[in-house]
């Protein structure tokens, strides 16, 4: 969104950009990729098996929610939603095969060496994906749900790169190594 807004594009044209730049697996998308991969497992009775491939060095399966970029150990955020969603299962009666799939697998992964000294525990994309699934919101809204409380903090950058008369276009750095 900041490089966009840099080249003195709309608000609408630089939001957007932000929420496209948001959809990817590795970020924004990141909860429903946590759901398909959790609808793919099927039943509580598979998760074993897509653990053991997960720790497979010869296997390109990774266990989405797991791990992250900053957090090197368990994300704070994540905690948070942890008792958020353990909340909803009980007092709404939010349980389903998914969530059981996916408690499986953090019982699994916070209690297995690989997991534990890789670093590698649930992330809030983890939670989301379940508490927005269970809440019956659709997989195409993740995204743009994520998007509503950073959309204020955008349009306030924008405004400031209105207002900073000494603002230039962002022009990320790049190093060409190739032949």
């Amino acid at each position: 969104m900041r490089g966009v807004a840099s080249t003195g594009a709309h608000p609408y044209v630089a939001i957007s950009s932000g929420i496209a730049a948001l959809w990817g697996r590795a970020h924004g998308g990141a909860n429903e990729s946590v759901i398909a991969q959790l609808e793919m497992i099927g039943s509580v009775e598979n998760v074993d098996a897509f653990i053991k491939r997960a720790k497979d060095p010869n296997d390109d399966f990774h266990l989405m929610g797991f791990g992250h970029r900053v957090y090197k150990n368990f994300d704070p955020r994540a905690r948070i939603l942890k008792e958020l969603q353990d909340e909803l299962r009980i007092e709404l009666g939010l349980d389903s095969e998914l969530m059981a799939i996916a408690r499986k697998i953090e019982e699994t992964a916070l209690s297995d060496e690989y997991f534990i000294s890789r670093n590698l525990y649930p992330n809030i994309d983890f939670y989301t994906g379940i508490i927005l699934t269970a809440l019956k919101i659709p997989k195409s809204m993740f995204t743009p749900i994520f998007v509503i409380g950073r959309t204020v903090g955008w349009l306030s950058q924008w405004i400031e790169f209105k207002q900073d008369p000494t603002s230039k276009i962002a022009r990320p750095r790049q190093l060409y190594t190739g032949e």
